[in-house]
């Protein structure tokens, strides 16, 4: 048998892999478009490769992704971040999990991940051939299928099984070449960006991190929780990279013009804030508002809020009064910020839309209107939050797709 891997991204090797063990004696061949495979896995995680979470709630997990939860959680117990743990550290890559659930290869190193991709291909005699970016699939009469490329150099090659892997599409004319074969498309648009707050003071405070908030997006039940980082340009961190995931629709539609309510110190319960800061009162009345923060808030953003609270001179916590006491609980748990434009998060994009999961066999990945041709990967309209979520749905749907199952 023959079979077509298109796209040497996480998820096309990992399907290649899992087609040569399972179907031995066929012909394996990854086509990349670019120069180099697994480009976009070597700079992951800031070139040490958050390869999965060890989150044991499968529920949990298949909550990470705003956007295929459903069929993740079908699809993770057939292979999910126990399989993945495994079946790296049984191929020589020794792996630690962090206190935060993220886990990476025991050398800090992407490459060990893409050294043990190429030993598993040499290992099952997997071709691998670069610069044959794929521009057509023809369906051919007795049920294979035709690939014609771009490059001049490469003549089109007819195979029984094609896996297409081609990673997230940032606009949607990269994705025609399947549509035209009656698969339906969700519109692409970016997940996982930070935001840009270009006339907001609180930039000058870039670097600071508050560990601890909740961020949302007034009138909308979107929200997030984690650290949030100041940045030069607006904010960053987990939680604005979890937002900006489960958001992602909404925020293209708004042109990434919004507002957005941080609470600094993730406490929803505004009665408990309030009796806070008036044990604060209490115990320290005579001193000046900056020199006592409540919550641990880091000082230099401490101040800032204050200083967004308006209050006249070196006022001291006695003399806030219950207007004063409202205005810091206010400023603490619904902060309003301008949110205009967004900016790539380093190199770890992710694209949000891709093959519509209608057309595609959530069992076995297989095309429901083209026989031989499967998905995998963030082609598929599927995406996750931060925190090595992304890449488990590569390992998942490129281990099932590669099972070649009908």
């Amino acid at each position: 048998m023959k079979i077509a891997i298109t796209g040497g991204g996480a998820a096309g090797f990992f399907a290649a892999i899992t087609a040569a063990e399972m179907h031995i004696g066929s012909s394996v061949t990854i086509f990349e478009k670019g120069h180099v495979t697994l480009a976009k896995v070597r700079i992951s995680g800031g070139g040490r490769c958050n390869l999965t979470n060890g989150c044991e709630s499968l529920n949990e997990f298949s909550a990470a992704y705003p956007r295929g939860g459903r069929v993740m959680k079908r699809l993770l117990q057939e292979f999910g971040n126990r399989e993945t743990i495994e079946w790296f550290e049984s191929r020589g890559v020794p792996l630690v999990n962090q206190e935060d659930g993220c886990i990476f290869p025991e050398s800090q190193n992407s490459e060990s991940i893409i050294d043990c991709f190429h030993r598993e291909c040499y290992r099952l005699n997997i071709n691998i051939v670069t610069q044959a970016e794929v521009a057509e699939i023809t369906p051919q009469p007795a049920g294979s299928l035709l690939l014609s490329f771009d490059n001049p150099n490469l003549e089109p090659q007819a195979f029984d099984k094609v896996i297409v892997t081609t990673g997230g599409s940032p606009k949607r004319r990269g994705l025609e070449w399947l549509e035209k074969l009656g698969h339906k498309i969700e519109e692409p648009v970016p997940s996982l960006f930070s935001l840009n707050l270009p006339t907001d003071q609180i930039t000058s405070l870039m670097g600071i991190v508050a560990e601890k908030t909740s961020v949302s997006l007034p009138g909308t039940k979107i929200k997030s929780q984690g650290a949030l980082l100041i940045t030069h340009w607006g904010f960053s961190g987990p939680a604005i990279l979890k937002l900006s995931s489960y958001g992602a629709r909404v925020m293209k539609e708004r042109d990434y013009s919004f507002p957005v309510l941080v609470n600094w110190i993730d406490v929803s319960n505004e009665d408990s804030v309030k009796e806070h800061i008036k044990d604060i009162i209490k115990t320290s009345p005579g001193k000046l508002l900056n020199s006592v923060r409540p919550f641990d808030i880091p000082s230099r953003l401490w101040n800032h809020l204050v200083s967004k609270c308006e209050f006249q001179g070196n006022v001291r916590w006695g003399d806030i009064g219950s207007k004063g006491v409202t205005k810091i609980v206010t400023i603490l748990t619904a902060d309003l910020y301008r949110v205009n434009g967004k900016s790539s998060y380093k190199d770890e994009f992710v694209t949000c839309g891709g093959i519509s999961l209608d057309s595609v066999n959530i069992k076995t990945l297989q095309s429901k209107v083209v026989k031989n041709l499967y998905f995998a990967g963030e082609l598929l309209d599927i995406d996750a939050i931060t925190g090595g979520y992304n890449l488990q749905c590569a390992w998942t749907t490129g281990y099932v797709s590669g099972l070649l199952r009908d």
